[in-house]
């Protein structure tokens, strides 16, 4: 019997199909071994469309279909938060919606649909500020934002995760973690992307830096690497459709050894943080993107998604962290033997 921490392994199950078929998601998921998946785009027979778009009986067909596969949600992976936080021209594309709208719409319709799910998990964003703007001078703002959208998750029993960035106001570990600590509400944690980080010129040192800025505040992690063959030179604003050197997190720039070798000693307190608010551990999130990122999604293919959870393995094992895939025994259980 194993003395090392363990993890859930999961993963947004859209970036291994090709045209996002529930499907194409539920199989690959499968066949790798995930027991867990994050949801996202989806194509339950009416088209490809954002989680928060399926409609009751597509939500219902999908949790049929995920049952079949022997799957459960680790969290909706809804878009809340990628919203312009101030009605400026700045000449980004981004929507904005008057703040009252969005929380009693959207963000109670993340709500419905994680309760529908069966995740109490919701992952989202920290608003986009003007382009060209320091996005330390909106903190208060956002900080406000937040803490309304916590505890509406907390009144319907779930946690918001906080996830790392570019181009929003929690776009970097300082930033976000300044607004978990003024946010400072059980309901709302803070999501560490390593991939995130290194795509906007930061070095491994920088990263892991910045991953010890957020460990205090961490709910969860997502797990994507970048490896671009010249250095980057830091940008202000990141052009996330021309992101195209994603790779597996053993071969990146990020330094996932680094930082998993540090996370190991926190996932005991965590799991008992996150096991109070009803989630059943601490949830490694595959986004590897290594066939290309965008601002709203990525994709890696059944291929990729397989050669990522692999790279991934691989850096559990050399560190000594435990998870778990799929076995024989699984198989058993699942026939009622």
């Amino acid at each position: 019997m194993s003395n090392n921490p363990s993890v859930i392994l999961t993963g947004f199950a859209d970036e291994s199909a090709n045209q996002k078929t529930a499907v194409q998601q539920f199989s690959a998921f499968a066949a790798i071994g995930l027991q867990y998946y994050s949801i996202r785009f989806i194509d339950v027979g009416g088209g490809v469309k954002n989680v928060m778009k399926l409609t009751k009986a597509e939500v219902k067909q999908t949790i049929k279909l995920q049952q079949e596969y022997g799957l459960k949600v680790s969290s909706l992976g809804s878009p809340i938060g990628k919203v312009k936080l101030l009605n400026v021209d700045d000449g980004t594309h981004n929507a904005y919606i008057p703040f009252e709208k969005y929380l009693s719409r959207d963000v109670q319709r993340a709500c419905d649909l994680a309760n529908a799910f069966g995740t109490k998990l919701i992952r989202g964003f920290s608003f986009y500020h003007p382009r060209g703007t320091d996005a330390w001078d909106h903190i208060p703002q956002v900080v406000d934002h937040l803490g309304e959208i916590a505890e509406l998750c907390d009144r319907n029993g779930l946690t918001f995760g906080l996830e790392v960035e570019a181009n929003l106001v929690g776009g970097n570990g300082p930033t976000l973690e300044a607004l978990h600590k003024q946010v400072n509400h059980p309901a709302m944690v803070t999501i560490f992307d390593a991939g995130n980080i290194v795509t906007q010129g930061y070095s491994s040192d920088d990263v892991f830096t910045q991953y010890l800025n957020m460990k205090r505040g961490m709910g969860w992690m997502h797990i994507k690497d970048y490896r671009h063959p010249e250095p980057i030179q830091r940008l202000g604003h990141v052009d996330e459709e021309a992101l195209k050197y994603f790779v597996p997190a053993d071969i990146g720039d990020s330094g996932h050894e680094a930082i998993l070798r540090d996370f190991r000693s926190h996932i005991p307190t965590l799991e008992r943080k996150l096991k109070k608010r009803g989630v059943p551990g601490v949830f490694l999130d595959l986004e590897p993107h290594v066939k290309g990122g965008g601002q709203f999604g990525g994709f890696s293919g059944p291929d990729g998604l397989g050669v990522a959870l692999r790279g991934l393995c691989k850096t559990l094992d050399y560190v000594n962290i435990d998870y778990h895939l799929r076995d024989f025994d699984d198989i058993i259980e699942a026939r009622g033997f």
